[in-house]
C-alpha cells in the first residue's frame, strides 16, 4: 500500500516548476504594479475631492501637495476635472492592463507546471512494480491522476498566487492607509487578526473533511470503474440492479460528506460575511466622527471607505483559500504517495545473456503476503523445446510466469530461476521482459485497429506479416470479415470481440514478435478442440528455436510437449513425457481420464 508522503506542498510542486518559475515570477510582478494602481485610484478620487473641489492639500502627499501649489494648478485643474477623471481612467487602464498581463504569465506558468506534473506521475507510474499496481485499485489511482492533478493546478493558478497577492495587497493598503491617518487604519487592522483567527480554527476541520470527499470520490471512481469493466458480466448475470444499489451506497456516502462540508464552509462564510460587516461598521462610525470633527478630510474619508471595501474581500478571501488549501494538501499528498513509491530502477552493469538457453526453475518458493503459493518447485524447460505445465486454478502456474520476467522479484532466500545459467535477477529487465513474451488467459488489447494490436510489438506496419502471424493464431478468417477487416478498431479490452478472438489476436501478437521465450499461460482455454489443434500447428511453424513453456489444464493442449510438469498445491509432483504420465497413476492420468470421458490402458 501507499506510504505516507515525505513532502510539503509547496516542495513538492516546485519540483516541477523548472521552466514555469521565470512566468510564475514574472505574473507576480505584474501584480504587484496592478495592485499599485488600484489603489492609487482611490487616491486619485480623494484628491480631487478635497484639494481641486474642497481646495483642502492637507490629506495629499507633500510632493503632490507643493506641486498643486505652485501657480495657477489647482485653479486650473477645478476648471477642467476631466483632467482628474481622465487619471483615474488612466490608473484604472493600468491596473487593469498588469492584471491581464498576470493571469497571462501565471496561466502559462501553472500548464507548464501542471504538465510536467502529469508527464512525470504518469512516467513513474510506468515504472512502478506489478505488485503496486495489484495492491492499488486502479480507479484510485486514476482519481489521483486526474483530479487530484487538477487540484493541484486550482492551487497554483488561484490559491497560491492569491496568497502572494492578498500579502501584497495588505502592505500597501497600509501602508498608505498609515501615512494618512494612524488611529483609523488602527481600527482597520484590528479586525485582520480577528478574520485570520476564525480561518485556522476552521482550517483543520475542513481539511479533515476535504480528505474524507476526496477518498469518497476515489472510492466511487473505482465502484463506476469495476462496473463499467465488467459490463459484459453484469448484463450476463442480471446484475445491474445490485450493482446500482451498490453504487448508490458510494455515491450517498460522496453526496452526504459534502453536504456536511456544506455546511462547515457555509457557517465559515457567515463568521466571515459578518467579520468583514464590523469591520466595515467601524471605519464608517469613527470615520464619520474623525470627518465631521476636523481631524481627517471627507476625501480621506472616502479613500478609507474604498480601502475598507477593496482589502475586506482579499482578505476573506484569503481565508478562504488558506482553508481551500487543505484540499491541495489532500491532493498532493495523495501524489507524492504514489511519487514516493519506489520505481523499478534501471539496472546499468544488468547481463543481457542468450536467452535460447534451458530456463531453471531451482527450488523456487513464493509467497503473496501470508499466502504461500509455491514451494520448492523445479524444473528444467530445455532450450529450443516446449515445457508443458498442468495444474488447477490457484496451483501458482501464472505465478511462474511473473517470477520468470520480474513482474515479482523473488527473494535470495526462496530459490533460484535461471536462463541460460544467468541468474534472472541479475538480467536487464527491459531485455528480459522483452525476451519472454507471454499471452495470459484474460489478454488486453488497446482500443486501437486490430491491425494495430497485432503491430503493436514490432511496429513493422507490414500487412503481409500481421496477416501470416493472425493466420497462424488461426483468427484471420474472423477479421477479415469483419466490415473494416484489420482496420476494425477494437473497442476498450477488445469488447467488440468474443472471449476467444482475444486470445487469437493476442497469441498473433506474439507470434509477430517472436521472442526467444513464449509463455502461453492458459491462453487457450477460450478455443475449441479444432481450433486449439490449428493454434498448435500454429505454434509448431512460428517458434522455431524459441523456448515455450505451455501452461494449461488441458491435455490435448500438454500432450504434444516435449516434457511436461504437473503441479499440485504449490509443489512439482509429476514430470514426464505425455507416454509416460498417463502410464502411471497419477493426477495427470486422472485428468486425462476425465477430459477423455474414460479410461485409459496401461
Amino acid at each position: 500500500m501507499m506510504k505516507k508522503p515525505k513532502h510539503s506542498t509547496v516542495k513538492t510542486l516546485y519540483r516541477f516548476s523548472g521552466g514555469a518559475r521565470h512566468y510564475i515570477v514574472g505574473a507576480l510582478l505584474f501584480s504587484i504594479a496592478g495592485i499599485f494602481f488600484r489603489f492609487l485610484t482611490p487616491r486619485i478620487i480623494g484628491g480631487t475631492v478635497d484639494a481641486v473641489l474642497g481646495r483642502d492639500l492637507s490629506g495629499l502627499p507633500k510632493i503632490v501637495a507643493d506641486f498643486l501649489s505652485e501657480g495657477n494648478r489647482l485653479a486650473y485643474l477645478a476648471g477642467h476635472l476631466i483632467i482628474c477623471a481622465g487619471l483615474i481612467l488612466a490608473s484604472t487602464a493600468l491596473s487593469a492592463l498588469f492584471n491581464y498581463l498576470s493571469r497571462i504569465n501565471l496561466a502559462r506558468g501553472t500548464e507548464k507546471l501542471t504538465k510536467s506534473l502529469r508527464d512525470t506521475l504518469f512516467a513513474h507510474v510506468q515504472r512502478l512494480p506489478f505488485a503496486w499496481h495489484t495492491d492499488n485499485l486502479t480507479g484510485d489511482i486514476i482519481q489521483r491522476c486526474t483530479t487530484d492533478v487538477e487540484t493541484a493546478q486550482t492551487f497554483i493558478s488561484n490559491q497560491f498566487i492569491s496568497v502572494l497577492q492578498t500579502a501584497i495587497l495588505l502592505v500597501i493598503a497600509f501602508v498608505m492607509m498609515f501615512s494618512m491617518n494612524v488611529t483609523l487604519a488602527l481600527v482597520v487592522l484590528v479586525f485582520i487578526p480577528i478574520i485570520m483567527g476564525y480561518t485556522f480554527v476552521f482550517y483543520n476541520s475542513i481539511s479533515k473533511k476535504f480528505r474524507q470527499c476526496d477518498e469518497a470520490e476515489g472510492e466511487l471512481m473505482v465502484r463506476v470503474q469495476e462496473n463499467l469493466t465488467g459490463v459484459r458480466v453484469v448484463r450476463a448475470f442480471g446484475r445491474e440492479q445490485f450493482e446500482q444499489r451498490r453504487f448508490d451506497e458510494k455515491n450517498h456516502k460522496f453526496s452526504k460528506l459534502w453536504i456536511d462540508l456544506g455546511y462547515t464552509m457555509g457557517l465559515y462564510w457567515a463568521c466571515g460575511d459578518m467579520a468583514c460587516a464590523l469591520q466595515l461598521l467601524a471605519t464608517v462610525v469613527v470615520g464619520a466622527y474623525m470627518a465631521a470633527t476636523g481631524k481627517i478630510t471627507l476625501g480621506t474619508f472616502i479613500v478609507f471607505i474604498s480601502y475598507v471595501q477593496t482589502v475586506g474581500f482579499p482578505v476573506r478571501q484569503l481565508g478562504r483559500i488558506l482553508s481551500e488549501m487543505s484540499k491541495t494538501g489532500v491532493s498532493v499528498d495523495r501524489i507524492s504517495q504514489i511519487l514516493d513509491t519506489p520505481a523499478e530502477e534501471e539496472e546499468k552493469d544488468a547481463a543481457q545473456p542468450d536467452m535460447t538457453g534451458d530456463i531453471v526453475f531451482d527450488n523456487v518458493s513464493f509467497s503473496y503476503g501470508d499466502k504461500p503459493v509455491l514451494q520448492g518447485v523445479s524444473f528444467t524447460a530445455e532450450g529450443g523445446k516446449t515445457l508443458g505445465i498442468l495444474g488447477r486454478t490457484g496451483e501458482g502456474k501464472s505465478t511462474l510466469t511473473y517470477l520468470l520476467n520480474r513482474l515479482y522479484e523473488l527473494p535470495e532466500e526462496n530459490g533460484k530461476i535461471s536462463v541460460g545459467g544467468v541468474d534472472v535477477r541479475k538480467i536487464d529487465r527491459y531485455y528480459l521482459r522483452k525476451s519472454v513474451g507471454v499471452v495470459l488467459q484474460e489478454p488486453f488489447l488497446f482500443s486501437r485497429s486490430i491491425f494495430e494490436n497485432i503491430d503493436i510489438a514490432t511496429g513493422s506496419g507490414d500487412l503481409s506479416r500481421v496477416r501470416e502471424a493472425a493466420r497462424s493464431a488461426a483468427v484471420d478468417d474472423a477479421i477479415v470479415q469483419f466490415a473494416e477487416g484489420y482496420d476494425t478498431v477494437v473497442g476498450e479490452r477488445g469488447v467488440t470481440l468474443s472471449g476467444g478472438q482475444k486470445q487469437r489476436v493476442a497469441l498473433a501478437r506474439l507470434f509477430m514478435q517472436k521472442p526467444p521465450v513464449m509463455v502461453f499461460d492458459d491462453s487457450m482455454s477460450n478455443l475449441d478442440m479444432k481450433t486449439d489443434e490449428q493454434i498448435r500447428t500454429g505454434l509448431r511453424e512460428n517458434s522455431g528455436s524459441a523456448t515455450v513453456l505451455l501452461i494449461s489444464h488441458r491435455i490435448s493442449t500438454l500432450m504434444t510437449a516435449d516434457r511436461i510438469s504437473v503441479l499440485d498445491r504449490g509443489r512439482v509432483v509429476q514430470q514426464g513425457t505425455h507416454e509416460e504420465l498417463i502410464a502411471v497413476p497419477g493426477i495427470y492420468r486422472e485428468t486425462y481420464d476425465i477430459q477423455r470421458g474414460g479410461g485409459v490402458d496401461e
